[in-house]
């Protein structure tokens, strides 16, 4: 029952980052919430260790930093890695199946890639504690903060 509900949740995430991801920057322009806002400060708690989610929360985020930037919105965009999630980041990848592997890679891509577009992306190093994930396996595009409740 379990696996079923988690393969259900799994394609709804993809279904909807798919149709999310294929909407023009031109449609964004419509938000009523965007009318008469110069800038966007924004920060993304990004806590679910699940591997599939996080690829896709992180594709999302960094396609919604993008259309900010398309509406001329000023982003500042931080994206905090929180309890489980720290282990996703960490090039230590013991624990991990080899399938999942290919995940690992590709959350790196992504959070080279956010970087590199100006996306603050940080680490929780108390969460990196409590999971024992070592400060130095960290992503090298990642900075180290010692409270994720405070960026």
């Amino acid at each position: 029952m379990e696996a079923n509900r988690s393969k259900t949740v799994w394609v709804s995430l993809v279904a909807l980052f798919l149709v999310l991801s294929s909407l023009s920057c031109v449609w964004a322009e419509e938000y009523d919430a965007m009318k008469g806002i110069h800038s966007v400060n924004v920060i993304f708690d990004m806590r679910d260790g699940n591997l599939q989610s996080a690829v896709i929360h992180l594709n999302l985020i960094h396609d919604t930093y993008k259309e900010l930037v398309g509406m001329n919105k000023d982003p500042v965009v931080a994206v905090v890695f929180m309890a489980s999630a720290v282990k996703l980041i960490s090039t230590d990848h013991r624990g991990f199946k080899a399938e999942e592997q290919k995940s690992l890679k590709e959350i790196a891509g992504i959070v080279s890639k956010m970087s590199k577009a100006g996306i603050r992306v940080e680490v929780c190093l108390f969460a990196a504690k409590v999971f024992g994930v070592e400060p130095a396996s960290i992503l090298p595009e990642i900075q180290r903060v010692g409270n994720g409740w405070i960026s």
